[in-house]
């Protein structure tokens, strides 16, 4: 498959396959090696999403990550389910067991683990899971065209649109335009141009690394990285607020995802949420959520996030990814 990189290692036959599927790349691995993980393409959620996770587990196991059980934790899911229409799709492969999520829940176990907190996913799209005694809360991950507010497509959506006004004279100048005008045969046709694109949502979520990188030393650039903080923030919070987590004596507060590494984000962030939880503990992790898709499979009747992890095979019922408590 066109954008793969085999990891280092051998074919290898092992209990659980884990896939972690996002838009901007998927990652795959043996829930006993999680690193180094096999790069895949990332999905395209304005098609079919549970046929492209089918490819991308067929893509690992002819990279040599063979099991016949397989647990995945992905961006975009139908509302309706999809863990039974996967298992369909697998079986001819040999899978016979399926745990499916949202990447929620699998950014939670990641940095929170199962137990009481925040987590904020901050990719090419953005997804804030709470749980506490009030239930679990999802706030967020409604998508580029309606939600993903601060996570790299939103930051990198303002940075174009800054370009654009600074281009008109309606906005201040930036030093974002000349890598911009780079990429493009022409700045009034870049629109044009990313409309065509199939892969226009990672494109653009791509322009968030160069704004945090330009946010030292651009006004534009630090204002917009300094929005997507207080973005992020806000979810946090309402989040610990719905499940009843603010007045928490210690509450943990996962960061995860490449915008967290922008330190203007991730030093904004805290500053902001710390104002709302006092004693919160702030835990990151930036290799992603594969760990916690490796936890799905043990999650017990009595977590909290049981409920939201769909189940496909013997012994097993199919779940609902998208309830909302809380």
């Amino acid at each position: 498959m066109d954008g793969t990189r085999r990891p280092p290692r051998g074919s290898r036959d092992t209990d659980l396959l884990c896939l972690d599927a996002g838009q901007s790349g998927a990652r795959a691995a043996m829930a006993d090696a999680i690193h180094p993980a096999l790069d895949l393409p990332g999905l395209i959620t304005d098609q079919p999403v549970v046929p492209q996770l089918a490819e991308r587990v067929r893509a690992a196991r002819e990279h040599g990550l063979r099991a016949q059980a397989v647990a995945i934790g992905s961006s975009a899911l139908p509302a309706d389910g999809g863990a039974d229409e996967l298992l369909g799709l697998l079986t001819p492969d040999g899978i016979t067991r399926l745990w499916l999520a949202h990447d929620s829940v699998t950014n939670y176990l990641a940095t929170v683990g199962d137990r009481p907190g925040v987590a904020v996913a901050a990719g090419t799209g953005v997804v804030t899971l709470a749980s506490g005694p009030g239930g679990v809360a999802r706030v967020d991950g409604w998508g580029y065209l309606i939600g993903d507010a601060g996570s790299g497509y939103w930051i990198g959506r303002a940075g174009l649109d800054a370009v654009m006004r600074a281009e008109d004279g309606r906005g201040p100048a930036t030093a974002l335009t000349p890598l911009v005008r780079g990429d493009f045969d022409s700045l009034p046709g870049a629109y044009l141009e990313l409309q065509a694109d199939d892969a226009k949502v990672a494109r653009i979520a791509s322009y968030a690394k160069v704004i945090t990188d330009l946010a030292d030393r651009d006004d534009v650039c630090h204002r917009i990285c300094a929005s997507a903080a207080a973005e992020l923030a806000h979810s946090a919070l309402t989040g610990a607020t719905r499940v009843g987590l603010t007045s928490a004596p210690d509450a943990v507060v996962g960061m995860s995802g490449n915008i967290f590494r922008s330190k203007v984000i991730a030093d904004e962030f805290v500053r902001l949420v710390s104002a709302g939880l006092p004693t919160a503990r702030f835990t990151r992790r930036d290799a992603g959520s594969l760990t916690g898709v490796a936890r799905l499979s043990g999650l017990g009747g009595s977590s909290a996030l049981a409920g939201f992890v769909q189940m496909a095979g013997p012994s097993t019922s199919s779940g609902t990814a998208d309830r909302r408590d809380g």
